[in-house]
C-alpha cells in the first residue's frame, strides 16, 4: 500500500507554481473529439484523471502525442463514437462529457455511468433533460446511458434547474455542431466554463455569454484546429494558500488569476491571513494563528465546495467555534472521521459541521476519503504535532500535480512510500 509520511509543524516558505486546472482541461480534452483537425493543448496537468481521459480517447481512435510533459497534441479525425471503455469511464466523473460530444458529432451515444468521488446522489438529470429538448431520445440501462437523434440534434432553449457545471459543459459540447442557436439559461459561471468557450471559439465555434447565467451557442458546420493554454487551477492555488495559513510562513503562489480566487482570499483575510495580490500571483503570509469563521459554499463566484474540506482543517485550530455548510453536495463530510483521529472536535447536523476550534492536531494514521478530502488531510498533517501517515493516495493523485515536490520545496517534511507505478500514462517518462 502506498502512503504519504508527513512530519508536521514546519512553516512553509518560498514560491509555488500552480499547474493547469484539471476541471478546465478535462472538458477541453473531450471537446477535441468534436474536431477532425489537430489541436495542441498546453499547460495540461499530468494528474491521473487526465491520464484516464487520454486513455479513454485513445481507445476510441483519437491520436495522442506529447510535445512535453504538459503539452498534448490531439487529432480526433478517426474518433469512434460509442467505443469508450466502460471500466475507464467509471473511473472519472468527467467521462459524462462523452454524451454531449457523441451526440453532437454523430447523433448517437452510449456511455457507461461515470465515476469519480462519491458525495451522495450526483444525478445526470439536467444533462439528459437538455439533450431531450435538443431532440435526443435518452435511456438508461444497468450499465450506462444511451441516446439517439436519428435526424441530428436541433437547437433549443434550455433552462437548468440548478447552475450545474457538468450539464452546462455537456450542453455546450452538444450544441457546437448543432444547427441554429441553442440557449442555456441558469448556466454555471465557473472559470472553466469560460475556458471551454475560449477553446471552442478558437476552433471556429460561436459561443457567447460564457461566464454569465445565459450562454448562447450558434451552431457551425465544422471546427478547425487550434493551440490553447489551460487556465491555472484555482483550487490547487487555494489548497496551498490554506496550507500556508495553517502552518505559518510566507509563500508566493505563482501563475494564478487572482480574480478567480476572490472568495478564497476574502475568507482567508477574514481569518487573519495577510494576502497581497499581484497581476499573476498572490503572496500569502501567516503566523499560523487564525480567527474562526462561518463558511457556506455556493456556486461560483461564491465560496467553492472544492475548498470546504481544506478550510475545515483550519477551523480545527482557529480561535473560537467555526462552521461549514455545504449547499452543493449533500455528503461531502467523510473526511471528518479522519480529522477526529487527529484530535479534532467536530459535530455534524445535516450538511453543516461545527468545529470547536482551539484544538491541537496530532499525527495519526488516516486515509484520503476523496480528492479534496485527501488535500485536507495533507494540510492537517502539515499542521499536526508528530508524524502522520495518509493512505488512499489514488484520490489525491487525481487532481494534484507534483504535490510532494512542491511542498518539499516550500520546506515540508513529506515523502511517499511504496509508490504504485501502474498508471494509464507514465507522465514521468515524458521529458520537456
Amino acid at each position: 500500500m502506498e502512503k504519504l509520511i508527513i512530519s508536521g509543524q514546519r512553516k512553509l516558505n518560498g514560491d509555488v507554481h500552480i499547474s493547469g486546472m484539471k476541471n478546465a482541461a478535462l472538458p477541453i480534452l473531450f471537446a477535441c473529439a468534436l474536431n477532425k483537425e489537430t489541436c495542441v493543448i498546453e499547460n495540461v496537468p499530468p494528474v491521473s484523471d487526465i491520464g484516464t481521459t487520454l486513455s479513454i480517447l485513445a481507445d476510441m481512435g483519437v491520436e495522442i502525442e506529447y510535445r512535453s510533459r504538459n503539452t498534448v497534441i490531439i487529432n480526433a479525425k478517426n474518433f469512434a463514437s460509442g467505443a469508450s471503455s466502460d471500466a475507464k469511464v467509471r473511473k472519472i466523473r468527467a467521462s459524462s462529457y462523452l454524451l454531449g460530444v457523441e451526440l453532437g458529432r454523430t447523433g448517437s451515444t452510449r456511455v457507461a455511468y461515470p465515476g469519480g468521488c462519491s458525495f451522495g446522489v450526483r444525478p445526470l438529470d439536467q444533462h439528459l433533460k437538455g439533450f431531450e429538448i435538443m431532440g435526443a431520445e435518452m435511456s438508461g440501462d444497468h450499465g450506462g446511458i444511451s441516446g439517439s437523434a436519428p435526424n441530428g440534434l436541433h437547437s433549443g432553449k434550455i433552462m437548468l434547474d440548478i447552475p450545474s457545471v457538468g450539464a452546462t459543459v455537456n450542453l455546450m459540447l452538444a450544441a457546437v455542431l448543432t444547427p441554429g442557436t441553442t440557449v442555456i439559461g441558469n448556466a454555471a459561471r465557473e472559470p472553466h466554463i469560460v475556458d471551454l468557450a475560449v477553446f471552442l471559439n478558437s476552433c471556429g465555434a460561436e459561443v457567447f455569454g460564457a461566464g454569465t447565467s445565459e450562454i448562447k451557442i450558434v451552431g457551425v458546420s465544422e471546427l478547425h484546429g487550434c493551440t490553447h493554454t489551460i487556465i491555472p487551477d484555482m483550487i490547487e492555488a487555494g489548497t496551498y494558500m490554506a496550507a500556508v495559513a495553517g502552518t505559518g510562513g510566507r509563500v508566493n503562489v505563482c501563475n494564478v488569476i487572482p480574480k478567480h480566487l476572490e472568495s478564497i482570499i476574502g475568507k482567508l483575510r477574514e481569518m487573519g491571513v495577510d494576502i497581497v495580490e499581484g497581476a499573476t500571483g498572490v503572496t500569502v503570509s501567516s503566523t499560523g494563528e487564525l480567527k474562526s469563521s462561518q463558511i457556506t459554499t455556493a456556486a461560483y463566484p461564491g465560496f467553492p465546495t472544492d475548498m470546504h474540506p481544506q478550510f475545515s482543517v483550519l477551523l480545527c485550530s482557529a480561535q473560537g467555534m467555526g462552521t461549514v455548510t455545504d449547499k452543493i453536495w449533500e455528503n461531502r463530510f467523510a473526511y471528518v472521521e479522519e480529522l477526529l483521529k487527529m484530535g479534532a472536535t467536530v459535530t455534524r447536523a445535516g450538511n453543516t459541521a461545527c468545529f470547536a476550534g482551539n484544538q491541537k492536531l496530532c499525527g495519526a494514521a488516516v486515509n484520503a476519503t476523496d480528492l479534496r478530502g485527501g488535500a485536507a488531510m495533507v494540510i492537517a498533517a502539515l499542521m499536526a504535532e508528530g508524524e502522520t501517515e495518509i493512505g488512499n493516495l489514488h484520490y489525491i493523485d487525481r487532481g494534484y500535480d507534483d504535490l510532494i515536490g512542491k511542498l518539499s520545496r516550500l520546506g515540508a517534511d513529506i515523502r511517499r512510500v511504496n509508490v504504485d507505478e501502474d498508471a494509464d500514462f507514465n507522465f514521468g517518462a515524458i521529458k520537456d
